[in-house]
């Protein structure tokens, strides 16, 4: 049996996630945006690492389309989703960002990655000194609710190839003590907002929107359905 985070060069991914979740892009560019306008960040050059299909670049490219784009993947299969892309000067790679010499990017994007990853810390670390800034878009599966269930941790795990799963706070945790400095964070509201919503989040919303009125961390620690967005420095 092929592990988890083996999917994305054996064609696996692809197989069960025949989009490769495109329709989020417009949502995720969207977040990227706010948290960097709310920051004062305008930057002149973004790079994606674990870009997929590139549409959150070609997104961004909508909004911004003055400055540079470069995406990296190392799954072969999310080559044929680019074509569309490259258009509107947007470069791709299918490589191990890691493994690459390149410029120093203004903004460097991880967005729904180092949770498919073995070893996040080595990871994250070797992410350092490659940009001025980190955006990074973390899920959030691990709730008193998924637990209790499980299924829906077994499900993201065979679907999508999560391997760890985070809290708001153990998230947070992990970049720090990966070396980096949280320079602001929030959450997306993606059980209200976001594309992909299925019959069973829909109908958690009235009970979501309750607690996390109340209490915001406590609400998502318990019932889930929620995203965090950070942007980062090195430190």
């Amino acid at each position: 049996m092929s592990k988890p985070f083996e999917s994305y060069e054996s064609g696996a991914y692809l197989a069960n996630n025949p989009s490769w979740d495109e329709e989020d892009s417009e949502w995720k560019a969207a977040q990227v945006m706010k948290i960097l306008d709310n920051n004062n960040i305008a930057p002149e050059s973004i790079v994606e690492v674990g870009c997929g299909a590139g549409g959150v670049l070609a997104s961004l490219h909508e909004v911004l389309p003055d400055i540079s784009y470069t995406g990296f993947d190392i799954a072969p299969d999310t080559e044929q989703f680019w074509e569309k892309h490259r258009t509107r000067g947007i470069k791709f790679y299918v490589k191990d960002f890691l493994n690459q010499k390149t410029d120093h990017f203004d903004v460097l994007l991880l967005l729904d990655v180092f949770e498919h990853v073995p070893d996040p810390f080595e990871f994250l670390a070797g992410l350092r000194e490659r940009a001025d800034y980190y955006v990074f878009h973390i899920p959030l599966d691990l709730s008193a609710i998924s637990v209790a269930r499980e299924i829906p941790l077994l499900n993201v795990r065979k679907k999508v190839g999560h391997i760890h799963y985070y809290t708001k706070g153990l998230a947070i945790s992990l970049l720090e003590e990966s070396g980096y400095q949280i320079v602001d964070w929030c959450y997306t509201g993606a059980a209200f907002s976001a594309p992909q919503s299925t019959w069973k989040s829909r109908l958690a919303i009235l009970p979501r929107r309750l607690l996390f009125a109340i209490n915001r961390d406590f609400g998502v620690r318990l019932l889930g359905g929620d995203t965090l967005m950070v942007l980062a420095k090195a430190s």
